[in-house]
C-alpha cells in the first residue's frame, strides 16, 4: 500500500456480506466529519454520526441485516467493515501520531478513551448501564461493538465511563471520547513509522 501523506487521499470502501448482514462503509480520513449512516439501529445511527462529526472521518455506512433476530449482528458487523475501512485508509501508517486519547463530559457523565493504531487488536470496556436497549440497541452491545471494531482495525482500545448515571449520556459520551482519540491517532505528523520495529 502507499505510505500516507497529506497529499494522497485516505479513503478507503470495505463491503462484507454474509448470511446475516450486507453492509457497506466508505470513509475519508482526512474529512470534515460528514456522514451518511443506515444501520437500521436508531442509536448506533446516532452514535456513528456523532462519531463522524468528532473525529472529522467522513463516513457512510448501510447495512441490511437480520434485525428480526437481534441486533446483535448489525452492530459487530458494522464496527469489523468501519475498522477494516480505516485500517485500509492509513495505507502502512507512515506519518500518522499513532497514539491517541480524550476525556469527554457529558452532562453528568465522563468518559475516557486510549487508541493505539500498532497493530494489534485488542479492547478494554469498563461501563455499566441502567437501561438495557436505547431505540433499538442492546446496551450489552456498546462493549462488543469497541471489541469489534478494535478487531477489524487492529488496534488497541481503552475506553472507561469514570462517572455518569445516564446511560444516553453515558454511552454517548464513550463514542465522542473514542472520536477525539482516533482524530489524534490518525493524524499525521511525519517521520515516517511511528515504530521502532520500523512496521506496524
Amino acid at each position: 500500500m502507499p505510505e500516507a501523506s497529506t497529499s494522497a487521499p485516505r479513503q478507503a470502501t470495505v463491503t462484507r456480506k454474509t448470511s446475516e448482514t450486507d453492509i457497506s462503509a466508505t470513509l475519508s480520513l482526512d474529512g470534515t466529519g460528514t456522514s451518511s449512516i443506515q444501520t437500521g439501529v436508531g442509536f448506533l445511527d446516532h452514535m456513528l454520526t456523532s462519531f463522524s462529526r468528532h473525529s472529522r472521518i467522513d463516513l457512510a455506512v448501510i447495512c441490511k441485516g437480520d434485525l428480526e433476530v437481534d441486533d446483535h449482528h448489525s452492530v459487530e458487523d458494522v464496527a469489523i467493515v468501519i475498522g477494516s475501512a480505516i485500517l485500509q485508509a492509513l495505507g502502512s501508517c507512515a506519518g500518522i501520531r499513532r497514539f491517541g486519547s480524550a476525556l469527554v463530559p457529558m452532562d453528568e457523565s465522563l468518559a475516557r478513551a486510549a487508541v493505539d493504531l500498532g497493530g494489534r487488536s485488542f479492547a478494554v470496556v469498563k461501563a455499566e448501564f441502567g437501561r438495557p436497549v436505547i431505540q433499538g440497541m442492546s446496551t450489552e452491545m456498546v462493549g462488543h461493538f469497541f471489541t469489534s471494531i478494535a478487531s477489524g482495525l487492529k488496534a488497541n482500545i481503552h475506553i472507561a465511563v469514570l462517572d455518569g448515571h445516564n446511560t444516553h449520556h453515558m454511552i454517548e459520551a464513550m463514542f465522542k471520547a473514542f472520536a477525539l482519540a482516533m482524530k489524534d491517532a490518525v493524524r499525521i505528523e511525519g517521520g515516517g513509522i511511528p515504530s521502532t520495529k520500523g512496521v506496524l
